[in-house]
């Protein structure tokens, strides 16, 4: 540091350090949001701080250091200028996703929305309106791309005849995912690109009748291999839409269940930019699903935390409202079909050791309860290997291995994953959204026992999410869903109860809460550094206009971000 002389003495003065001087300065500072004292460090207030941490569960300020993180944590009197000048508004530690899809939901808002549509002719309005919109678009350089029809909503599985039944889509390239992305529905130009016998697909379905046009699951890998991609201009594009909207309802990080090794790329050159205001944890996808692909990515966290590369997504089987999740027993409505298997057990064993072995976390798509016994199979193979002088327990506390859904698990396995500690990443929307069906595809009994726990995996610290864009990213319909087990687009149960959908499995609100910050800090190995506000932790919350704590549960379902903040920085303001 520099020396400061006092002027008036000698050879024999008594020299300060210049800190003193910038200590003397700091007084004079206006309090206000963003005080700067001699760190330069900057205090923020607010009239309530919930901090998730059990030492000082509420507080009234903070400071932020310049790199980004939290500095201090304390409570200001009353009758301090600190807190009389506080800033309006509730701050809580920033939200985390712990199971979405950034690419692709940036992607989907770019594309024909089709969430909620009832009809045929509801889809080709939609699918009509944006092509007007969009020049160029619907040319085998540039298919029309959308997601969100369900064939339920529909009345009947569609076909490239519905698409051709409007003149003006009956020549584009067009391809349509259903409201799972288990499944694509195409228009006859793409048909007319795939050979004219196509064979049955292992792990996959092709939908023959009533006509051509859906592929699921594996089956859908033939016709995402002509689908020309987008470039890095345009995916750049979508990131940049997708984190902002993402910030809007209060998201500062999410765990991305699935990228590919040119897509990680991408994020490294990307990340920590000033376009960058996520955090994203990322599971790698190898090009070629459920292989094992170490030559093509590397284990990677960038030092300001906004990027980390360490897991890798692995599919069992498909979705529950495709009849494609794997099931012990058939299905109740479809006794013809017990789902698909993406792969099979032994690779399934074989991609889990062999990932691990390399230091992954590995975590497994399991949404039918043979798929889930499969996946609980592989992870504790990898667990002996990894560990055989231990207990299982102790060592999936180490590697944190996961389920991703976990949604139909049979009692026996949900034994296991409670002996050893599996990490249940579960999405509270999809089970009010699946309720409409669930007991259909599942029986009464089955769906009793086995389907949607929530409350009964708490032990296992379950990682809670969305799965954006299959459903929209807003953590507090989420909240909603786990405490209420209600829609929260309605309000309602199943078949527009005003009781929630096995209420059993409900959380309370401040397990929920802790669900979206602190499961995804176990689940993403940054316990202690996000979904908290402490000293140490990076200086990510959001400010709302009331505590979660003191408002209306069905408030929940609207209720509006007043700001977000992410390394100290603020990303989203709403407009007053």
């Amino acid at each position: 540091m520099d020396w400061f002389r006092l002027p008036g003495f000698g050879r024999d003065a008594v020299w300060l350090y210049s800190s003193a001087v910038i200590v003397a300065l700091a007084g004079f500072v206006k309090i206000r949001q963003g005080v700067v004292n001699y760190t330069y460090t900057e205090t923020y207030c607010y009239q309530s701080v919930r901090t998730n941490s059990l030492a000082q569960p509420y507080v009234n300020c903070f400071s932020v250091s310049p790199s980004g993180k939290f500095s201090k944590v304390f409570q200001a009197a009353e009758d301090t200028e600190l807190a009389q000048n506080a800033s309006p508004g509730f701050a809580m530690p920033g939200l985390w996703d712990g199971h979405g899809h950034l690419l692709q939901y940036g992607e989907f808002l770019n594309s024909v929305d089709l969430f909620g549509s009832t009809s045929m002719d509801d889809v080709r309005t939609r699918v009509r309106g944006y092509v007007s919109q969009q020049p160029g678009v619907g040319s085998k350089e540039e298919w029309v791309r959308g997601v969100g029809w369900d064939q339920m909503a529909l009345g009947k599985m569609p076909t490239a005849n519905d698409l051709a039944a409007d003149k003006e889509l009956k020549d584009l390239y067009i391809m349509l995912d259903r409201v799972d992305v288990h499944c694509i529905w195409v228009s006859q130009a793409v048909l007319n690109l795939l050979p004219n016998s196509i064979p049955d697909v292992p792990g996959g379905e092709i939908i023959r009748e009533p006509g051509m046009g859906v592929f699921c699951d594996n089956a859908m890998d033939m016709v995402m291999a002509l689908w020309p991609k987008p470039d890095n201009n345009k995916k750049q594009q979508f990131l940049k839409s997708a984190m902002g909207k993402l910030n809007e309802v209060g998201l500062v990080g999410m765990h991305d269940a699935g990228v590919m090794p040119d897509n990680l790329k991408l994020f490294q050159e990307l990340a920590g930019n000033d376009d960058w205001t996520m955090r994203i944890y990322a599971m790698v996808e190898c090009y070629e699903r459920n292989t094992f692909c170490p030559d093509e990515v590397d284990r990677y966290t960038s030092p300001d935390g906004f990027l980390s590369i360490q897991s890798v997504k692995l599919f069992a089987d498909g979705a529950l409202g495709s009849w494609g999740s794997a099931l012990i027993e058939p299905y109740t409505d479809r006794p013809d079909t017990s789902g698909s298997l993406l792969v099979n057990a032994s690779e399934l064993v074989y991609d889990t050791v062999a990932w691990a072995n390399e230091g992954f976390q590995v975590n497994i798509h399991a949404i039918g309860d043979l798929a889930n016994r499969y996946a609980m199979d592989a992870i504790i193979t990898a667990l002996r290997l990894l560990c055989p002088s231990e207990p299982l327990s102790a060592c999936q506390s180490y590697h944190r291995f996961r389920i991703e859904h976990s949604q139909i698990i049979h009692p026996d396995d949900q034994a296991r994953l409670h002996a050893v500690g599996i990490i249940p990443s579960i999405q509270p929307t999809h089970a009010t959204s699946d309720m409409a069906y669930a007991e259909k595809r599942l029986g009464k009994e089955r769906t009793a026992q086995e389907a949607y726990r929530m409350r009964s995996l708490l032990d296992a610290k379950p990682v809670l999410g969305s799965d954006f864009p299959v459903e929209p990213p807003n953590p507090f319909q989420g909240i909603y869903a786990a405490v209420t087990r209600r829609s929260p687009h309605t309000g309602k149960g199943s078949d527009d109860s005003p009781d929630g959908w096995h209420m059993e499995e409900a959380l309370d609100l401040d397990q929920a809460i802790r669900g979206f910050t602190e499961g995804p800090a176990y689940g993403g190995f940054t316990k202690g550094k996000t979904g908290v506000i402490k000293p140490g932790a990076y200086a990510d919350w959001i400010v709302l206009d009331a505590a979660l704590e003191s408002i209306d549960v069905e408030d929940l379902r609207s209720l509006k971000v007043r700001e977000t903040w992410v390394g100290g920085k603020k990303v989203y303001s709403r407009d007053r």
